[in-house]
Order: structure tokens, then sequence, then C-alpha cells
């Protein structure tokens, strides 16, 4: 299966250990993976329906918020023909407010017509290394 971990932290960078690790995880299982940088640009949204599958990970933007980087909203809306996509949530827990941000971000997913069928909170990079190993299973 073709998966796109699309990585977006709360601020420009190169995608976290966790983002990584629940890469490495989903090639263990034997899916071609790629990882997309989330802030590289709405452009890379044009990539998405090319995939079976995509994962989009991210972090509140605050300790104390359940925000999510306003990139996220402008990338998927970019992918034209997400709808009915199979697709998973990812957050990295960081603060108070990790449930709501996954919330939020699957509110945002949802908003295009992608069909969530697994979400998750991340706690550090083994526990998403195993939660990547769960795809497709």
């Amino acid at each position: 299966m073709r998966v796109a971990v699309v990585s977006v932290p709360p601020v420009k960078s190169a995608p976290p250990d966790y983002v990584r690790s629940l890469a490495e995880g989903m090639r263990a299982m034997g899916h071609y993976v790629d990882i997309i940088d989330g802030w590289a640009g709405e452009n890379e949204g044009f990539r998405l329906p090319g995939y079976d599958y995509i994962a989009v990970v991210s972090q509140p933007i605050s300790f104390l918020s359940g925000k999510i980087p306003s990139v996220i909203p402008k990338l998927l809306a970019a992918g034209s023909t997400l709808v009915g996509k199979k697709s998973a949530a990812f957050i990295k827990k960081t603060g108070l407010f990790s449930n709501r941000a996954l919330s939020n971000l699957m509110k945002v997913m949802e908003k295009e017509g992608m069909r969530i069928n697994w979400s998750d909170i991340l706690l550090n990079s083994p526990h998403a290394q195993a939660m990547g190993k769960q795809i497709g299973a």
C-alpha cells in the first residue's frame, strides 16, 4: 500500500523523530511510505490523492493549547480529491490538551471528506513505531 505520512510539527522543521519512527513501523509491514513536509507549501497537497492511505501527524501549537498548525487545513484543501480517502490522525502528546488537538485535527480532515479509520495520541518514538506496525492490520 502507498502511504503518505504528512508531518506538520508546530514550527517549520525537519520531520521529528516520532514521525520517522511511525514511517519506519509502516515500512516494516511492507508498505511504501513517503514522509511529506506539511510546511513545504500547499503544492504538497496536490500529491496526496495519489496515495492509498494518508496519515497526518502533528502536535498542538503550544503546551496549553488544543490548536493545530494553521497550515493543515490549507494543505488538505489543496488535495482536491481526498473525499473517501482512508486516513489516520495522530497527535504527539505534549501538553494538557492533546485530546482536543486530536479532535480538531480530525474535524479538519473530515471536512475535506477524508475517511478516518484510525486516530491516536503518540507518546514517544517507540510508541509511534508500534502504531506504524498496526496499519492495515
